[in-house]
């Protein structure tokens, strides 16, 4: 078995990191792609490592003789790399190819050392690895039949985005036997460049010899093995992250990329908070039917979407701001307040974050479940001169939830002390307490001391769309903050979402149903596992205590290195105990995520 890798392009697109070397010397947490492969070809006992080189090939050798690889390693001169595609690299190798069994990879891929062995360890004898499709991949796609037969090779330009669920995209890594080699792929290549010339992809080849009666070659899935493509410095970004050398690196960077999380194979995110009832499929049905017109369009500019959210909640154009995202809207909030204000701690860190410590007051529940009501509040505030007051209801830990008569009675209790209080309910719709909203003309008129914060995304599920909305019958606020945000704010998709969102105003009903008997369901199986203290929620989320054994910062790493899980580090919020937040998600993601906690924790045999 030998292997041929190709190296001979310019990787363009990764700009100055290849201004002056090939694409293979780019580095991932400090070491080369070229040196990662050749040390794992090197545990393989190969006969020879072929590699076809040309942008800057002089640099490259000279630094493969620095690596001390014992396997043979034999360069062949691609002079023409830059008006040729990988066709012509590896018809310049094709003597190789027949010579004897053939492991063919990329230059710009890298991988687990998992990837090669299982392909080595399938005993058919030719082989294209493909892994199923993700929207973070690039490049040539297969359909796969019985018995792992490549029914089509799908080029880019065929590629036809309604087919994706019958789609596996190729890694570029194949395992040629010198018999395929010999009767198949050589000729077809030989016949193929002199018909088409050398500026192709071999995987053409290979897309013409899948159509004959008995092609040999089948495709080997992965299991779930790690592997990325690099072609830009996003790209790049993303491998440092997956391929981190250490255990708490990768947590790291995952965790501080908030967000993006599509582009991670499996990843199951119990980090961050959305409804996974909502939306509909009627409804993303309707944005998809339209996205031609909303990307190629302006969308509104402030005026027309704040009558779109006007409209929504029922309440008067002058009254209501959207957001690009509630994440905006705060951003704005908070630089126009003065004075003391009253946070409650654990809660949302946007809000005491963004105002200075030294008049920043603190309430901090005195009991082990953070729990606290209206009149634990007032009693906090009343001798303390603040001048506004800011309350997450449900809290984001804790889950902690003030009945909505009793928030009234705060709110009319700080407007007797000419206090301001803000209230955020972007949790609220959640709650066992149904019609809970202080949004209505009646409330807001009733009491101008009232600022209300509602983060769409968290509720509504849909944080691609980036939106959020603030209310308030104070005309002067709402006007001032509108001429502050950038008069397109949000785009049009989130445009387009709130003109149509009234429409499923009965799904959502629904889907906060199931999330409420979800959020029941996941609180019960915690509560089942070991040295676990379930904190009572009444949002889109549960907190946990750890009472023994783990860390919250090992079982974080745990559940996103071993099983794909990433759930909620609190450690940055609460310094005494060890907690975790799980988001509620649906029955097959819950139970995933339980199996794996009670396995983790040695309540379970096997992983």
């Amino acid at each position: 078995m030998q292997a041929i890798i190709l190296a001979a392009g310019m990787g363009k697109r990764l700009k100055e990191l290849t201004q002056n070397n090939t694409k293979c010397m780019v580095k991932v947490n400090g070491v080369t792609l070229i040196e990662r492969v050749l040390h794992q070809l090197e545990q393989l006992h190969l006969s020879r490592i072929v590699i076809v080189v040309g942008y800057e090939r002089q640099k490259l050798i000279d630094y493969i003789g620095t690596l001390n690889i014992q396997t043979p390693i034999c360069f062949i001169d691609n002079p023409i790399y830059d008006k040729t595609n990988n066709i012509y690299s590896l018809a310049l190798a094709k003597e190789y190819l027949i010579k004897e069994d053939t492991l063919l990879l990329e230059s710009d891929l890298i991988f687990e050392d998992s990837v090669l062995h299982l392909l080595l360890d399938d005993p058919r004898e030719t082989l294209a690895l493909v892994d199923k499709y993700e929207s973070w991949m690039d490049g040539t796609c297969v359909k796969i039949g019985p018995d792992d037969a490549i029914e089509a090779f799908i080029p880019g330009k065929k590629f036809v985005f309604e087919d994706i669920p019958e789609y596996y995209k190729t890694v570029n890594v194949y395992k040629f036997s010198k018999h395929f080699s010999l009767t198949h792929y050589v000729p077809f290549l030989e016949a193929y460049s002199s018909a088409l010339g050398n500026n192709q992809y071999y995987e053409q080849v290979l897309r013409v010899i899948t159509m004959l009666d008995e092609p040999e070659i089948k495709a080997k899935k992965l299991e779930g093995q790690l592997w990325y493509e690099i072609d830009d410095i996003q790209d790049l970004d993303i491998a440092s992250s997956m391929f981190s050398e250490s255990e708490e690196e990768k947590v790291s960077s995952i965790q501080s990329r908030y967000g993006g999380y599509w582009r991670y194979p499996k990843l199951i995110d119990f980090c961050y908070l959305v409804n996974p009832y909502y939306p509909p499929q009627k409804l993303m049905d309707e944005i998809k039917a339209n996205s031609d017109t909303l990307l190629t369009q302006y969308p509104s500019g402030m005026k027309v979407n704040s009558l779109l959210a006007a409209r929504n909640f029922g309440v008067h154009q002058e009254h209501i701001i959207v957001g690009n995202g509630a994440a905006e809207l705060i951003k704005c909030l908070m630089e126009k307040l003065e004075g003391k204000i009253g946070f409650v701690r654990p809660t949302f860190e946007e809000y005491p974050n963004r105002y200075n410590q030294a008049d920043s007051v603190i309430f901090a529940p005195d009991n082990a479940d953070f729990s606290y009501s209206a009149e634990d509040l007032k009693q906090f505030i009343k001798d303390r001169e603040i001048n506004t007051f800011i309350l997450v209801n449900p809290d984001n830990p804790s889950g902690n939830y003030i009945p909505h008569r009793d928030v009234i009675h705060l709110v009319e209790w700080c407007k007797n002390e000419g206090i301001d209080i803000i209230v955020d309910e972007s949790f609220s719709d959640f709650s066992d307490e149904k019609d809970n909203t202080l949004i209505t003309e009646e409330i807001m008129n009733q009491y101008p001391n009232l600022v209300v914060m509602k983060s769409i995304s968290k509720s509504y599920g849909v944080p691609g769309v980036r939106l959020g909305i603030l209310a308030s019958s104070n005309e002067k606020l709402i006007s001032e903050m509108k001429k502050e945000v950038s008069i397109w704010n949000i785009n049009s998709f989130a445009e387009f979402y709130m003109q149509i969102a009234e429409k499923y105003k009965n799904d959502y009903k629904v889907s906060l149903d199931k999330l409420r008997k979800e959020r029941d369901y996941l609180q019960e199986e915690l509560d089942k596992i070991t040295d676990f203290r379930v904190i009572p929620s009444q949002a889109n989320y549960v907190m946990v205590e750890l009472m023994r054994g783990k860390t919250a910062k090992e079982l974080t790493q745990n559940m996103l290195l071993k099983y794909n899980l990433f759930i909620k580090d609190l450690s940055s919020k609460i310094s005494q105990g060890e907690y975790i937040r799980l988001a509620v998600r649906n029955r097959e993601d819950n139970n995933k995520l339980i199996y794996a906690l009670k396995n983790e924790l040695g309540m379970c045999s096997c992983e």
